[in-house]
């Protein structure tokens, strides 16, 4: 999914266009998220135990830098990192799983 084609805000004439670019967007984000999905499960099988599956210290660091990422687009740092968080914490739990079947 390409989004450097995008429509630019000003040069949108309704809100057709606006709501098309976003979705255009927000379907190259889910497609983002997939692919990074696939480089967390397959992490699993580098990991040697389930402390380093979970990594709390890697998931606070990763919390703090996306803050900053955050800050640098002119967003909210506590919006994203509570959606980091939150998409983080639920693969941590797929790759728990998928750790878990590489052990047997």
């Amino acid at each position: 999914m390409n989004i450097d084609n995008a429509l630019p805000p000003e040069q949108c004439q309704s809100m057709d266009d606006i709501r098309a670019e976003i979705d255009r967007i927000d379907r190259a984000v889910v497609t983002l998220i997939g692919k990074r999905y696939r480089y967390v499960l397959a992490a699993a099988r580098f990991k040697t135990s389930a402390s380093a599956v979970r990594a709390p210290e890697r998931f606070k660091a990763m919390l703090a830098t996306r803050r900053e990422w955050a800050e640098l687009e002119g967003l909210s740092p506590d919006a994203i990192e509570r959606m980091f968080a939150d998409l983080v914490s639920h693969f941590i739990e797929e790759e728990m799983q998928r750790w878990k079947g590489c052990q047997t």
